[in-house]
């Protein structure tokens, strides 16, 4: 019997909006890819981004482009050279991932050759906002462990500094997104120092960062919009110390897994991160998340409501899924 790929378009609203510096959204589009193989299927998600001139008809298309090739034997070590690195493949490479451990009876990380996963912290985000509104908002979640702040470029260090006594105990990263300039950047590295913030990702637009080469880094910089799979690694030379791997960017699990070890090998260390999705989309970052300094699978919390199978989150901790959910 041959696999038959389906695709379809979910909406989940977001819990008020979502700001960062490009803008606000109310609600998470995604896209499903299901294998069925008889009574069997396997499901991966992915969330296209306007930022890389991604729609979600054009991911979904891409998807579906593959059907027949799936139909006739194409599995996951093919898919890798069918579709480039991004949201359509990841779906579909997560959706195969998913499939062959239903096949076997086997989880994920069995089949990956890790270790069971284990509970990981995640963190937390704070939508972009006035320093006051952005305290604010830290007060009511500042027992967490771990808080990622997004922030815009000019007037960062009142943001920085407000957030910080609003959230006295709690570790910090902030999240630039490509905001931040050469003539303000010294300044915001040192308004992070001061206020103790563990990483800074992205401060700089990708392909505008070669600054980050001849500046004093006073805390970690981590890439996110500057990598993508393991052909951006050999940029990021003397820029960076950290990458941060997103499923959506690197094209999947199996990507994800390879770019991780690359990475190490070359010293830098790892942040798994997330777009704003359901549980479908977090669970096999959890295998990433097991080797990663920095975890940001917040993406369910941000929802008005996730899967009925989502992940289980306790206080700052996420759990690994259950196999109803994913692998």
């Amino acid at each position: 019997m041959s696999v038959r790929l389906t695709v379809h378009i979910e909406r989940w609203p977001i819990a008020g909006s979502f700001v960062i510096s490009r803008g606000a959204k109310t609600e998470a589009v995604v896209v499903i890819a299901e294998l069925r193989d008889g009574p069997l299927s396997g499901r991966g998600e992915c969330v296209p981004l306007a930022h890389y001139n991604q729609t979600v008809e054009g991911e979904a298309a891409a998807i579906e482009q593959l059907a027949e090739a799936v139909a006739g034997g194409l599995d996951r070590i093919g898919l890798q050279r069918a579709l480039p690195a991004g949201p359509a493949r990841n779906a579909l490479d997560c959706a195969f991932w998913d499939l062959e451990a239903k096949r076997t009876g086997m989880p994920v990380h069995e089949l990956a050759g890790l270790s069971a996963l284990q509970p990981v912290t995640t963190a937390l985000t704070i939508s972009l906002d006035t320093a006051e509104n952005m305290a604010a908002a830290v007060e009511k979640v500042a027992r967490r462990q771990l808080l990622k702040i997004k922030l815009s470029g000019d007037g960062d260090p009142a943001r920085i500094a407000a957030v910080r006594r609003a959230a006295p105990g709690a570790e910090l990263i902030i999240d630039a997104n490509e905001a931040w300039t050469e003539k303000n950047l010294a300044e915001n590295l040192r308004a992070c120092a001061d206020a103790g913030v563990t990483l800074v990702e992205q401060p700089l637009p990708a392909g505008k960062d070669e600054a980050l080469a001849s500046i004093a880094r006073p805390i970690t910089v981590c890439a996110d919009e500057s990598i993508h799979d393991r052909s951006s690694l050999a940029s990021l030379s003397g820029k960076y110390d950290a990458i941060n791997i997103k499923l959506d960017k690197s094209g999947g699990l199996t990507e994800a897994l390879a770019l991780a070890a690359d990475a190490e090998r070359m010293g830098l260390a790892i942040m798994v991160g997330c777009m704003v999705s359901t549980s479908l989309s977090m669970a096999p970052a959890m295998l990433v998340a097991q080797r990663a300094r920095v975890v940001d699978l917040d993406g369910p919390l941000l929802l008005a409501k996730d899967r009925p199978e989502g992940l289980r989150y306790e206080g700052s901790q996420v759990y690994p899924p259950a196999a109803k959910l994913w692998g």
